[in-house]
Formats: structure tokens, C-alpha cells, sequence
């Protein structure tokens, strides 16, 4: 009988099997890939390695979670500063995403005049400051009582950035501005998107903040890509890759994991799946029921990936968003986030090479007509590719080797089609979140569509809050 079992090597579930066994739990980590990371794991292609999804760690500093967390587990990642963080180029525009803010303001007023751009991203730049200062909040949905108290340590938080959860986003700017272009909101709400899933009309402004002001933390390129990071991390900790869960029984007091040729006994179950998903894994039962009210949160959305490796000496930056004045074709965005190897990471990609990841926001119900599936992938794999060409200055014959990804394509590899977790809209904060904990004894979850969202910093609240909850 194991203490903890956690099914799923992504961000979270490596985490907190690497914490537990830090703190000398019985902790077992099973992965049905032969890598960790889920979407944000390096992979193999024709002799080349790409980082799958996630390209850039944000949160690594003093004062922020995942720093934190990488200290408290004895773990230092190999990693390079990026700066800028991000290069956007609109049309004819090339603005930098500096870190220092006046550079960055600067940057800005020289494409998008505006007398009040240092006022507002002066605010941007403090809200992101207050918020990650506040300790002591958590979030519990073990039984109402739990979530009630949880729900009361968020006052001081409510309290002080009231004005800015109340409103939308988009309106937020709008009557801060005054007047605002459409190509300036463009420009922002490609931004939102990247951190809140979601558009402006449909965040708080404080969630707008926090998504526009994530550059202004330090971020960092992981040497090697995002799976040597979770080899390097998992040192020590026992981790079962090639481990498909097939299908999971809860008992009395523990659960029956279910693989190929075995079953594994655990008193508490920590899932690294969605919450959409994860009631596939139980046959029957109130478990089951559990998770059906959790599916209506599924948005269908995900990524179209475009993964490139070209032979050039030329140097690049490391992370650009191109932004185009419509959607692409088969998607739901009309910007595109392209992320190149480090010049001297030999280990992703070989001397003289780069390798390229770029993702665009598409809706996984574009991608199940068959008849028209390849044609799809062909179109957008076309377009993406001659708009990266033209707009980083690669020619044709510099291309080495090129393939793309549909939300299809994941659903077929890592078991999961819609990408990015919980969109932080207006309709889907607390206390309607999932928690990392439920109503059953010894069953918690971790991940991006459990409390509180996405990417490094949102999953990693969620592993502290998952410790508390643990109380380990």
C-alpha cells in the first residue's frame, strides 16, 4: 500500500511527487509518455527536439512561487534570462517587451502614442507588485464548511483589488484610455490571451494586470528544453514512465490503480488530469457523478503547433508574437507566439541550428471533420510557416525540417485535446473553481484546470495550496 500515488508527470504532478518525496513521503509519479512535462515536455522529431508546448518559465525570483518552490525541494534549474521577454511585431511595428518599464514604455510610445501609456502600465506594473506580496489565502471544496473558511482568507485580497475584479477588462481600458485604437486593443488582448486564456471582454482588469504585467518579472529560457528540467528535478524520486492508468477503483480506505498487467494500492490519489477528463478514469460511482459537473468548463480550446528546425547564423530572439489584424484561418486568434532556441544550447538543438515552436489558439471541434482534417493542416501549416519566414528574415532553403501538431494530434499522444486549462473569464473564478481537493476522502487533484490556472505560476499556487491542504 502506497501513501501517495500521482497520476500524470505535468507541471503539477511532478511538483508535488517531487515536494512529498522532499519531505520523505511514499510517493510513486506514474506517466503514461516516456517523458515528464505533459505540454510542457521536449520531444524527439527526425533527429531534432522541440519543446511541445510551453517555451519560457516565468516566476523564478525572489518573492515568487516557483522559486520558492525550487528551493524548498534543493533544485536549481539551468536557466538563461530572457530580455525582452517577448518581441512583438504588429504589421510594420516591432515593439520589445522590456522588463525594466520605463524601456518598455519607451518602446511602446514609440509605435502607439498615447499621453497616458506610462499612467496605465505604471498601474499594470504595481497590481502585479501588490499581488504577489499577499500570503495566507487558499482554497478549499472539501465540504462547504472548508470552502466557506478558505473563501474568508481571501478578504484581504477581495478587499484591496475590489475596483479592479469587479470589471471587465476591455471596458476597464477603454475608460482609462479614453480613446484607445483598435490596433492598440489588438495589441493587448493578444497579450491577455497568452497568460489568461481569454480576451479582455471576458477577464477582471485585475486578471488583465497580471496577464500583461507577467514580462515584467524576470523569465527565463530552460536549457536543454523543459524535459531535462523535469530529469534534473525528479533526481531522486520514484517515477514510472511508459505507466498507462487504465482505470481507477476506489475502495474504503484507499484506491485500486488499474495498469496493463498490475494494480498499484494508494491511500491518497493526487490526479494531474483535467477535471473535464478525469471522471473517465472511474467506471462508476459518486466519484464519476463528481466529475460531470466539471465538464461544462470544458471551452474546447487548445493549439494548433508548428514545430521548424532551420540551419542559420543569424541571431534571434528568444520569444516573438506576431499579431495579424485577423484570425488565421482554423483558429481562434489572430496571433501567433513563436519561440526559438538559444544560439549556444547545443543540447536542443545542434550548432549552427534553431529550433522553432509556434502555437496559435484554435478550437478542438475544427479538427474532428475527417474529410477536410489534412487539407486544414496543410492551409494553416502554409500560412504559419511563410509568416514566420517573412517576419524573422528566414529564407525557404534555410528550413531543415518541418511539421505541425493539431489538438487531434495531442489527444492522440498525451490523452488530452483541449490545451491551457481554465480560462480565468469573469463566469469561472471562486468560488466556482475546482479546488485541488474534493469531497472524497484521500482524492485531490493538481494542474491547470484546478485552482487557481495556468501556466507556471498559476500551476504552482496550485501545488502550494495542494501542501497546505496536505498538510505536509
Amino acid at each position: 500500500m502506497r501513501e501517495y500515488a500521482v497520476v500524470g508527470g505535468g507541471i503539477g504532478g511532478a511538483s508535488i511527487a517531487k515536494y512529498l518525496s522532499h519531505k520523505g513521503r511514499d510517493v510513486v509519479l506514474f506517466e503514461k509518455e516516456s517523458y515528464l512535462g505533459g505540454c510542457s515536455s521536449t520531444f524527439s522529431h527526425a533527429g531534432f527536439s522541440y519543446n511541445t508546448g510551453a517555451t519560457t518559465l516565468v516566476g523564478y525570483e525572489e518573492g515568487r512561487e516557483v522559486k520558492e518552490f525550487f528551493e524548498s525541494v534543493g533544485f536549481t534549474p539551468r536557466l538563461v534570462p530572457t530580455e525582452p521577454t517577448i518581441t512583438i511585431i504588429q504589421g510594420e511595428k516591432i515593439t520589445p517587451r522590456h522588463k525594466e518599464l520605463d524601456a518598455f514604455v519607451a518602446a511602446l510610445e514609440a509605435n502607439y502614442s498615447h499621453a497616458k501609456h506610462a499612467e496605465f502600465w505604471r498601474l499594470v506594473h504595481d497590481l502585479c507588485e501588490e499581488f504577489y506580496k499577499m500570503r495566507g489565502y487558499y482554497y478549499s471544496n472539501k465540504n462547504i464548511f472548508a470552502k466557506a473558511r478558505s473563501l474568508m482568507s481571501f478578504s484581504p485580497l477581495f478587499f484591496k483589488f475590489f475596483t479592479y475584479l469587479r470589471t471587465d477588462a476591455k471596458s476597464f481600458i477603454k475608460k482609462f484610455y479614453g480613446d484607445v485604437s483598435d490596433e492598440y486593443m489588438k495589441f493587448l488582448d493578444a497579450q491577455i490571451m497568452i497568460v489568461a486564456q481569454a480576451k479582455s471582454e471576458h477577464v477582471n482588469f485585475l486578471t488583465a494586470a497580471l496577464s500583461l504585467g507577467y514580462t515584467f518579472g524576470q523569465n527565463y529560457y530552460v536549457v536543454g528544453g523543459f524535459s531535462k528540467l523535469f530529469e534534473e528535478m525528479m533526481s531522486g524520486v520514484e517515477v514510472r514512465t511508459k505507466s498507462e492508468i487504465k482505470k481507477i477503483v476506489p475502495r474504503q480506505k484507499h484506491y485500486e490503480l488499474h495498469l496493463k498487467n498490475e494494480i498499484i494500492e494508494c491511500k491518497n490519489l493526487i490526479l494531474n488530469s483535467t477535471v473535464y477528463d478525469s471522471g473517465k478514469l472511474f467506471e462508476s460511482g459518486e466519484i464519476k457523478v463528481f466529475y460531470r459537473k466539471y465538464e461544462k468548463l470544458n471551452n474546447h480550446q487548445s493549439s494548433f503547433m508548428l514545430y521548424m528546425t532551420i540551419q542559420s547564423d543569424a541571431d534571434f530572439a528568444h520569444h516573438y508574437q506576431i499579431i495579424e489584424a485577423r484570425n488565421f484561418s482554423h483558429a481562434i486568434s489572430n496571433s501567433l507566439f513563436v519561440s526559438v532556441s538559444d544560439k549556444n544550447d547545443n543540447e536542443i538543438s545542434p550548432k549552427g541550428y534553431y529550433t522553432i515552436t509556434a502555437s496559435v489558439h484554435t478550437d478542438v471541434r475544427f479538427w474532428y471533420d475527417k474529410a477536410a482534417y489534412k487539407a486544414k493542416k496543410r492551409e494553416l501549416e502554409y500560412c504559419l510557416k511563410e509568416l514566420i519566414s517573412q517576419k524573422l528574415g528566414i529564407r525557404h532553403e534555410q528550413i531543415v525540417h518541418l511539421f505541425s501538431a493539431t489538438p487531434t494530434t495531442f489527444e492522440r499522444y498525451i490523452k488530452r485535446a483541449q490545451l491551457g486549462g481554465n480560462a480565468i473569464i469573469m463566469q469561472n473564478i471562486l468560488p466556482r473553481l475546482p479546488s485541488n481537493d474534493t469531497p472524497f476522502r484521500g482524492l485531490y487533484h493538481v494542474g491547470d484546470s484546478v485552482y487557481p490556472a495556468q501556466g507556471w505560476i498559476g500551476v504552482m499556487l496550485g501545488v502550494k495550496n495542494l501542501q497546505r491542504l496536505l498538510h505536509v
